[in-house]
């Protein structure tokens, strides 16, 4: 197969960028969208010409570091990661756009790679228990219901890619927040600081600049993870009761 490809090249995040065609030839129906890349970047590197950065890891649609725009969808057409995304997905001789992710809060690094350090910090600023350290207690001395770990799993499968804010026309990652503070909010060991949790992160968030969630079901469209955008209602209710409490001096 070939393709023709319109790819975003920028020499850092200072530099300005611009969209450079290549062409991807040879490229086996069964490569993977990332070993198609491999594939080209073989070529440029045997031609003198700098490969195209992108961003790679376990290839195993498990890190989701792999984020790239492809024809203006984060990820690519389908439900996936970028490097679960594979070539037959495409025509022979098709022109394909690939683009980082873009959303003002994750800054361009050099060519297709972001800085995401933002949902770090989101995560840094509650999205963890505190709880003792050492053996694990008996699975049955905590007894949780059914319906309630398969909703916490839900919201656990959540892998922090960042396609949600890169959907977002408004750049919003309350995806991503509400999928962690449902998931530890609805254990019994997170329950206790659930109310700090969802202040912190929620205001972190704002902090590192995304937008608010508008409704477009963007972000839910393209979640290779299948996060429903029924969770960020529950966290725009816990973060009300919890900024109530603490307007009237309730102990978080």
């Amino acid at each position: 197969m070939k393709f023709y490809l319109e790819v975003w090249r920028q020499k850092g995040p200072e530099s300005g960028g611009k969209l450079e065609h290549y062409e991807a030839n040879n490229i086996p129906a069964e490569a993977s969208f990332l070993e198609m890349l491999d594939i080209v970047n073989e070529d440029l590197t045997a031609k003198g010409i700098e490969p195209i950065q992108f961003d790679s890891d376990c290839r195993e649609g498990i890190c989701g570091n792999c984020s790239l725009t492809i024809n203006g969808v984060p990820h690519g057409p389908g439900r996936g990661t970028t490097c679960q995304l594979y070539m037959r997905k495409f025509r022979d001789g098709q022109i394909i756009t690939i683009e980082p992710f873009r959303a003002d809060s994750f800054p361009v690094e050099r060519d297709l790679v972001v800085n995401r350090e933002a949902y770090d910090r989101i995560m840094q600023a509650g999205g963890f228990i505190s709880e003792r350290a050492g053996s694990a207690p008996d699975a049955n001395s905590v007894p949780i219901p059914k319906v309630v770990a398969d909703v916490a799993m839900d919201a656990a499968a959540c892998i922090g890619c960042g396609a949600c804010a890169a959907a977002c026309p408004n750049g919003s990652a309350m995806l991503f927040v509400s999928a962690k503070v449902t998931h530890l909010g609805l254990l019994p060991q997170g329950k206790p600081e659930n109310d700090r949790r969802v202040l912190s992160m929620v205001r972190q968030m704002d902090k590192e600049g995304f937008g608010n969630c508008s409704n477009y079901y963007a972000c839910e469209a393209v979640c290779p993870a299948g996060i429903p955008a029924s969770f960020i209602a529950g966290m725009n209710r816990a973060y009300s009761f919890a900024s109530i409490k603490e307007s009237v001096g309730i102990p978080l």
